[in-house]
């Protein structure tokens, strides 16, 4: 997609660039608010402004080149190009599309879910059930972007504003909206209106709104697991239903921080051996570019639970974690419980007297469980 940015966007975004060396983009609220003021204007003026500009939460004034047009009675369509920039978003280069119609008088601004829009299904999420999945701050910048419109043009802000994305529902399926409890396609996000990549928000959001629909659903056992071969391990012992699976991948601390808020009665995490062990010894972001494993601290682990001076010697010199298991699988020492035991201990520690028990468990990379720890409540 072709863009040209505004000042504050564009200095947002080369100096972000400069800082990561990657470029950032637009969220899919953006892009629908961008289409959406395209298509309302063309609906009051029969001309639809290309690049079309928009202000953002904090300012910026991007400007957005328009896919699609399209002009009718009573209906105006604009549709733009998502760019995500350099983070691996599913719905880059999605076609985001806004249909605008005027209202009943008196109706002020509704919001539809056209193809490709999910709709919320379960409780807990910050959208009440039935209502199209266009996050609360995405509705405010479509909001606002008609009220001003409306007010220009002397016209009553009485508007009915349907978000669509092409493959919508496809795209979809690679997200975690179906866990979420969101159905029929995508979700419209945004709370800046720019992607930072690789950014940790987007990840730790889902979390929250995960926890949130478990506590709404009442389920008193979620799972936190750092990738799916763990969440299948876990899913194999307890039958957990998907809604209160966490897709906790390395954000170990963001599912525990939320946790001590907002309780549930029965957490279990899962992982494999290495991540598990840098949660055992107090890591809370478990990404290999952002913590390491500590074979100091496995070693100690490994004379606690029974190593020789010369095991111990042995798992100093490993070069990864899963080197020094091995060596005390071949030993008979169960270093794999050991770190099951500290990291429980650990997410205890975070939890700080929440109640929620806690229970963890540590595999290998085919899934075998190669290390448990019981259920213990609070401290």
């Amino acid at each position: 997609m072709s863009e040209t940015n505004g000042k504050g966007a564009r200095g947002g975004r080369e100096a972000q660039l400069k800082r990561t060396g990657l470029r950032s983009g637009w969220t899919t609220g953006a892009c629908a608010t961008a289409a959406t003021t395209a298509a309302y204007t063309a609906l009051l003026t029969g001309e639809f402004p290309d690049p079309v500009t928009i202000t953002l939460p904090k300012g910026q004034q991007p400007s957005f080149a328009l896919a699609r047009e399209e002009l009718g009675n009573g209906w105006a369509m604009a549709a733009i190009v998502k760019d995500a920039g350099d983070d691996p978003d599913v719905t880059h280069l999605a076609l985001v599309r806004s249909t605008v119609r005027h209202g009943a008088p008196g109706s002020g601004v509704l919001f539809l879910a056209g193809p490709g829009v999910g709709t919320i299904t379960l409780p807990g999420l910050p959208l009440p059930v039935g209502e199209p999945a266009i996050n609360p701050v995405p509705r405010q910048m479509m909001r606002e972007a008609v009220e001003s419109l409306a007010s220009h043009h002397g016209r009553p802000a009485d508007v009915a504003i349907e978000i669509s994305v092409d493959h919508g529902e496809e795209l979809a399926r690679q997200t975690w909206n179906p866990r979420l409890g969101i159905v029929g396609g995508l979700s419209i996000l945004g709370t800046t209106g720019i992607v930072v990549p690789y950014s940790c928000s987007a990840w730790i959001d889902s979390i929250r709104m995960g926890i949130d629909v478990a506590v709404a659903m009442g389920h008193p056992h979620v799972a936190g697991c750092t990738g799916s071969t763990s969440e299948r391990v876990v899913v194999g012992k307890y039958a957990l239903p998907d809604e209160a699976l966490l897709d906790m991948g390395d954000f170990a601390g963001a599912v525990l921080k939320y946790l001590r808020r907002h309780p549930v009665p029965r957490l279990t995490i899962a992982g494999g051996f290495a991540k598990m062990s840098k949660l055992a010894a107090g890591h809370m972001d478990l990404h290999s570019g952002r913590s390491q494993v500590d074979t100091s601290f496995l070693t100690d682990l490994a004379r606690g639970a029974g190593a020789s001076p010369t095991l111990a010697a042995s798992v100093s010199a490993a070069h990864t974690g899963l080197g020094a298991l091995q060596l005390c699988q071949a030993a008979g020492v169960p270093l794999g419980d050991a770190v099951a035991v500290a990291a429980r201990d650990a997410a205890l520690l975070v939890l700080r007297g929440a109640p929620v028990t806690v229970d963890t468990i540590c595999i290998d990379r085919a899934g075998v469980i190669v290390g448990r720890a019981q259920p213990a409540g609070p401290y």
